[in-house]
């Protein structure tokens, strides 16, 4: 795929031209020349356009001054135009629709000269994310990615701002990805930064779907919500439909959506490891070292071997290996990725120490990531699993008793703790995932401070135990109340571990 513009694309797009892709009503010169489109008012400059969007916590049209002391062109809003407003101004009926369109002329519309995968689904997508990053490094290619703990550029990172950047962010960084020589870019695809239109006017070579479980039920209200917002996608809403579908059949909802696009002509790639599909895995061996299974392709069966360990990175990897093959890449490049690559950060990360016992960091914040996890857990710890766990405050308190169950149901024993309370309070969570434990008959305590919980847990660890500390994962920070204080999971048990090693 060719990385090259011609000089009419690359010419600057004119104001008269944004306010007809918009369908908005525009005061101003059309002849004027548009450089970037942005949300963010520090990012105003002279001849950018400000998106002022107004949401539910605040109203960015505050912000319209100083954009426009900063040289900014003018504003797209919801709002008509102020009597006494000097610049441009673009009046729109949906704000976030038309940033994203706004955006994508602004910059080319970069996806179209890219192999972009986005993933969407419950879990997994940020390992995915990683796996399938690995690919065209291994072929000896620059690649960007975007997702729940990075962003990333070439050899440039950044930590990230969200799961899902906004779309004046994510085409900006789409055009750098092909002015670098990218070839191909990776995005986590959240559910709601669909429903805010973060994904739109995106041309997407693959599609993942990897799961559908319960999560971000505060946001959506119902599953049948969230299964909606998550087939954006692949429908079409988002402005075009992916060129092919690269979907987990062992889930109900994926076989809905396969079956789907395949009867509506689309090219779909299945993946199983309990059903029939294109990419699947044969009996697969896990220990804490990695994981080992026969991988089958439509063209291919070979012995393949990761650093992952558990179930659910043999989803991750088959999604990996059908994206692979999908964007064009040989199985070869893609065994030497993927038999390399260890993953994402806080996703069943082991923290090193010299001790008989294992300790585990992982970012599972939902009942179904709970269980897998502790699944995997199972599968490779001899003796008894302690794990700690809590639950967000401001979020969705359905999940907090089920994800209690979950962690009652496959550990031996259960330190309740604070994830990220906000402005809750800490006991009242604690209680409401106390319930679900309650119902399994485990061993529990309730501590509500996560320093002290962990160095708890870690202390009464023995001989074949592991301790798995659930819930932030790669997160380096812990929110109490509107303050946010530094706070890692892995420096937490390297300092319980430091301690026992003293005793």
């Amino acid at each position: 795929m060719s990385n090259t513009t011609s000089a009419e694309d690359t010419r600057p797009v004119t104001l008269g031209e944004i306010a007809k892709t918009v369908g908005g009503q525009l005061s101003g010169d059309e002849q004027a020349a548009v450089i970037d489109v942005t949300h963010d008012s520090r990012q105003a400059k002279s001849g950018s356009l400000f998106v002022a969007v107004r949401g539910e916590l605040f109203d960015a049209h505050k912000f319209v001054p100083q954009v426009m002391e900063q040289g900014a062109l003018g504003v797209i809003s919801e709002m008509a135009r102020p009597a006494d407003f000097a610049g441009a101004w673009i009046q729109v009926n949906d704000v976030r629709r038309a940033m994203a369109l706004a955006a994508a002329e602004v910059h080319h519309h970069p996806s179209r000269e890219l192999n972009l995968a986005g993933i969407t689904g419950t879990n997994g997508k940020t390992t995915c994310a990683y796996l399938i990053a690995s690919i065209p490094e291994a072929a000896g290619e620059p690649v960007a990615m975007t997702g729940t703990v990075e962003y990333r550029l070439g050899k440039e990172r950044k930590k990230a701002d969200r799961t899902t950047p906004e779309a004046t962010d994510m085409q900006r960084l789409l055009r750098q990805a092909v002015e670098i020589g990218c070839q191909t870019a990776v995005m986590e695809c959240s559910s709601q930064a669909m429903d805010f239109h973060r994904c739109d006017e995106l041309d997407y070579a693959v599609a993942v779907f990897t799961n559908l479980t319960r999560d971000h039920l505060d946001y959506h209200k119902t599953m049948e919500n969230y299964w909606y917002a998550k087939q954006r996608l692949f429908d079409g809403r988002l402005g075009s439909r992916p060129k092919t579908s690269v979907i987990n059949v062992d889930d109900s909802h994926g076989i809905e959506l396969a079956d789907r696009l395949e009867k509506e002509g689309l090219r779909v790639v299945r993946y199983a490891v309990k059903s029939e599909a294109d990419i699947t895995a044969r009996d697969p061996e896990f220990s804490l070292n990695g994981m080992r299974f026969r991988l089958h392709t439509p063209d291919a069966e070979i012995e393949f071997h990761s650093p992952l360990v558990g179930p659910p990175h043999i989803y991750n990897t088959l999604a990996a290996v059908g994206t692979g093959l999908a964007l064009g890449y040989s199985l070869d490049v893609i065994r030497k990725a993927l038999e390399k690559c260890t993953g994402a950060p806080g996703r069943f990360e082991r923290v090193p120490h010299d001790g008989d016992f294992a300790v585990v960091v992982d970012y599972a914040h939902s009942d179904d990531a709970l269980l897998n996890v502790l699944r995997t857990a199972r599968e490779v710890t001899k003796g008894r699993i302690i794990t700690v766990f809590g639950c967000g405050g401001d979020r969705d308190r359905s999940k907090r008793a089920p994800m209690g169950e979950a962690a009652g149901s496959l550990s031996d024993v259960v330190i309740l703790t604070s994830d990220n309370p906000r402005t809750e309070d800490a006991n009242q969570i604690l209680s409401d995932a106390e319930e679900g434990i309650k119902t399994t008959g485990k061993p529990y305590e309730k501590i509500a401070d996560r320093r002290e919980a962990i160095h708890r847990a870690i202390a009464q660890a023995r001989t074949d135990d592991l301790v798995l500390i659930a819930g932030k994962g790669h997160e380096d920070y812990q929110i109490i109340g509107r303050e946010v204080f530094h706070f890692d999971d892995k420096e937490v048990a390297r300092e319980a571990l430091s301690n026992l090693r003293q005793q």
